[in-house]
């Protein structure tokens, strides 16, 4: 059995969930089964299982019976990952987050290692405050009001804290597309593209940019894979601007994106070369602004009848 690393309470009731859906298949039964006889709904258990919600000491020990799990050790190592997965990252925001996005946001503050590629926007934790304001903006105003906006800011400006822990490693992709669309104008692009810089200096922190000049990127949609630590299963978030995301536990799927993960690598800038590709491309937006003469005024639409 394995310890999971202390104080991280998305790798603990991660750790849990999938100890307690192995007790379960070992003792033969379904989850209606199991949840008939602690006399639970069917969705209690599930939900349990999915990461959802935690499980109480005082529930788990009478289920860990039912397991037939007696092993004093194993049963005190259980009950201290209910007792330290209770608390889970960002609870605080379950009003404005799907369920999907709060196991992703689990699943960000306790991987290891993190390879995500985007093709569309830049990753929620490499933005900005502005560009960040600017993608809220535009995709959830018509969902929430000011003051729900406001907390969606506060809780991507947040997860941005995972980038500063001692242990993980992160590895972002990102289509050249995603660097070229001016998001909230030249100003809070220039500024996001010169964050990007100082980021990708960072040791443990590696972006990529796959250039137009590299082809397609076989329409690839944008994905984050997860590893964690102890041989804790693999995860593959697949993401959609407009509608829930998909979230994949099997290895197959794993696998495969981590394979198309590595032929993107292949063909992408990376290395010292970033911060001054990026800086230049700020240095871009400068020059054309100075360059570009006003807008002319658009034609008066025409009257109809």
């Amino acid at each position: 059995m394995v310890t999971p690393r202390p104080g991280n309470p998305a790798l603990q009731r991660l750790q849990l969930r999938i100890e307690l859906r192995k007790a379960r298949n070992r003792a033969r039964l379904t989850q209606r089964q199991a949840a008939a006889q602690m006399e639970w709904s069917p969705s209690k258990l599930l939900r349990i299982e999915a990461g959802e919600v935690g499980i109480s000491v005082h529930d788990l020990r009478p289920l860990l019976s039912l397991y037939e799990i007696s092993d004093p050790d194993v049963v005190e190592r259980l009950l201290g990952l209910a007792r330290g997965s209770r608390k889970m990252p960002f609870a605080e925001y379950r009003d404005i987050y799907g369920q999907n996005f709060l196991n992703f946001l689990a699943m960000e503050s306790a991987a290891f290692v993190t390879r995500a590629f985007q093709p569309l926007v830049v990753p929620g934790l490499l933005q900005t405050e502005e560009y960040a304001t600017e993608m809220i903006r535009a995709y959830s105003s018509n969902k929430f009001s000011a003051p729900q906006m406001q907390r969606l800011l506060e809780g991507r400006l947040q997860r941005q804290e995972v980038l500063d822990r001692d242990d993980g490693e992160t590895y972002f992709i990102l289509d050249e597309a995603v660097l070229r669309r001016q998001v909230g104008g030249p100003s809070v692009m220039r500024r996001q593209l010169r964050r990007l810089a100082e980021l990708a200096a960072h040791p443990r922190r590696q972006i990529m940019i796959f250039p137009f000049s590299s082809g397609t990127a076989a329409a690839q949609g944008p994905f984050t894979l997860f590893e964690f630590e102890d041989d804790l299963q693999c995860f593959v978030y697949l993401e959609n601007l407009r509608t829930p995301a998909d979230i994949s536990t099997a290895r197959e799927d794993f696998d495969r994106h981590l394979a198309v993960f590595w032929e993107l690598e292949g063909r992408s800038i990376k290395g010292e070369r970033v911060p001054a590709v990026l800086l230049q491309m700020a240095e871009d937006i400068d020059n054309e602004r100075h360059r570009s003469p006003a807008p002319a005024t658009p034609p008066p639409p025409p009257q109809e009848g």
